[in-house]
């Protein structure tokens, strides 16, 4: 069982069920090295984009995940990508994951409205009762973006993943629970509002 594709809209960001279509966007958006040097394989060229979109999009036929194009409202430019994975709905669970942003977009705003976008879908929608986030351990960017996010911290899985050059990643697992859903929400919500605009540095 698996969510089926669906848009979800905010004020500044858009998630659109990802195609073929979002490749030369993405690329525009991705071709950093910075954006892959913890992830689990360099993208360094439009032909990777797309070998990158054609495996999310298998996974979603197979049921195992739902991925988006994250894009721009006030000009329809793709900025990055995102997805539910490891999806459990017998169990009432999924994770967040595969989030990324082009370098000009991260800390502007847009990943809040992500999260605050995805979750409500998960948890409103859905009906959920688990939400899973994961991320290398010396990812602290990603650690810290999760805390603000109100995420728990959960602990460590050691050598849990390899990446395809073969070094070990120590992924740490944070999760929000649908109890834990109304004041997360709340502060996102009230995270965008003193941010005023998309853009401005938090």
């Amino acid at each position: 069982m698996s969510p089926s594709p669906v848009v979800l809209s905010g004020m500044h960001i858009r998630l659109e069920p990802l195609t073929l279509d979002h490749v030369p966007g993405l690329a525009r958006a991705g071709l950093f090295p910075e954006l892959w040097r913890l992830q689990p394989a360099a993208i360094n060229d439009e032909h990777d984009m797309r070998a990158y979109v054609v495996q999310a999009l298998d996974e979603q036929q197979r049921g195992l995940s739902l991925p988006f194009a994250i894009v721009r409202q006030s000009d329809d430019e793709v900025i990055g990508s995102t997805r539910y994975m490891d999806i459990a709905l017998p169990h009432r669970r999924l994770e967040i994951g595969a989030t990324w942003f082009s370098p000009a977009c991260q800390r502007s705003g847009a990943n809040t409205e992500a999260k605050l976008l995805l979750l409500t879908y998960a948890f409103e929608s859905l009906n959920l009762i688990r939400v899973v986030f994961k991320t290398e351990v010396l990812n602290q960017q990603s650690r810290q973006a999760l805390a603000r996010l109100g995420a728990v911290e959960e602990g460590v899985f050691r050598q849990h993943l390899m990446a395809a050059s073969g070094r070990r990643r120590d992924m740490v697992y944070f999760s929000i629970l649908d109890s834990e859903w109304p004041a997360v929400r709340a502060a996102l919500a009230n995270r965008l509002a003193d941010r005023g605009r998309l853009g401005r540095a938090e």
